[in-house]
């Protein structure tokens, strides 16, 4: 029978992520547009977006946080072409995203003495071979797989290479060990529910050395350019951007910033998305045609949840098949209206992908599982 109950809210795309609850176009009523980003008033909106993200996130007050353009990808690419070179570099890939990462540091870089650590969608590679001595480039949370990093612990506390981290489906969602981390990224269009073209590049003390003394042998595009005359420009962590941003953007950053205040700071998102993340376990665990895609528990992401079809009548399918069968699927949920974008990402395996972050109510994912047993029947029903 199909279900009688629909999600209030239907949107649980990976990225841009749902609005926070209760959002609506007013709540940018106060944006700044119309003026200069370097006026007094826009200054203060820049550093509030900072001010507010390190005191959410608790970040160290040693650490530098800075507004960059084109998300967490420029917030990334800054950090890679800005600080590798000086040692050896490893890379962790298990999804789309670090494999990306790892064509940048082998391909675009000219960094000769590069490692690649792999892992299949579903796994993570064998933490323990990231070397101390060589700087470190990884994802924390696997967007694109539905596997997390489950801990800080197999970084090196006393390490002499920088451990780079693109954690921006992770902040918000997880709680970072910023002591193991030297550069932290992300984005507002994620975990918070804010618009795109905006990143968040946070620097560590050692990563703040590593730019003083050691120049890079390529040139930096001006976006990327965080030194100028062997000194860092302040004014970057103080929200005088590289570029000009949309400051209607900055002002729904602010706006989803204040609603994180409203439910506890980090300690209510963080609950928020556990609490969403035990709906989808729940329902797996009691339904027989799907799995999640990340084997080990320990490393299942609970903000962005892939799961892999283990009915063998698609299971079994070839790889073209059990692409289309997901599409199907996908596509009659959102001819429904209860469920929009819930495809894997383009790279990924055949699979279902939901947020669960905590911009996603509860309400809306116990409604949404009965749908998803509809939506299946229905789709193994014409095979």
């Amino acid at each position: 029978m199909k279900p009688s109950v629909r999600p209030a809210n239907p949107n649980f795309s990976s990225g841009p992520c749902t609005k926070r609850p209760g959002w609506s176009p007013a709540v940018l009523a106060d944006a700044l547009v119309g003026r200069s980003h370097r006026s007094a008033p826009g200054k203060e909106k820049l550093a509030g977006v900072i001010a507010r993200s390190r005191r959410l996130l608790g970040i160290p007050d040693d650490w530098r946080l800075a507004i960059v353009p084109a998300s967490d990808t420029g917030a990334v690419e800054i950090a890679l072409w800005s600080l590798l070179g000086a040692r050896g570099v490893d890379v962790l890939a298990w999804e789309n995203f670090g494999a990306q990462w790892a064509v940048d540091v082998r391909g675009h870089l000219g960094i000769e003495d590069v490692r690649l650590f792999e892992a299949e969608y579903g796994a993570l590679p064998d933490l323990s071979q990231a070397d101390p001595d060589r700087d470190l480039v990884f994802v924390w949370n696997g967007t694109t797989s539905g596997v997390c990093l489950p801990d800080g612990d197999w970084i090196a506390g006393d390490r002499r290479g920088l451990a780079i981290c693109d954690a921006t489906s992770a902040v918000f969602g997880l709680d970072m060990p910023w002591p193991k981390l030297d550069v932290v990224t992300w984005s507002w269009q994620k975990a918070i529910g804010g618009e795109g073209a905006h990143g968040m590049l946070a620097l560590g003390p050692r990563a703040v050395e590593r730019l003083l003394t050691y120049v890079p042998p390529r040139p930096l595009p001006k976006v990327f350019r965080l030194v100028r005359n062997g000194a860092l420009i302040e004014g970057i962590f103080r929200g005088e951007t590289l570029n000009t941003p949309s400051m209607l953007c900055v002002e729904d950053a602010l706006d989803a910033l204040a609603w994180v205040e409203s439910v506890g700071g980090l300690a209510g998102t963080l609950a928020r998305t556990q609490a969403n993340a035990a709906v989808i376990g729940d329902w797996v665990s009691r339904t027989a045609w799907i799995d999640f895609l990340a084997r080990d528990p320990a490393a299942r992401s609970p903000t962005s949840v892939c799961l892999a079809f283990a009915d063998p009548r698609i299971a079994g399918l070839p790889a073209d098949g059990r692409r289309a069968f997901t599409q199907a699927l996908a596509a009659r949920l959102e001819a429904e209206g209860v469920g929009h974008d819930i495809a894997n990402h383009r790279d990924a395996p055949p699979s279902l992908r939901i947020w669960a972050g905590p911009t996603v109510e509860r309400s809306d994912l116990e409604a949404l599982m009965p749908w998803l047993d509809w939506a299946f029947e229905a789709e193994v029903g014409k095979l």
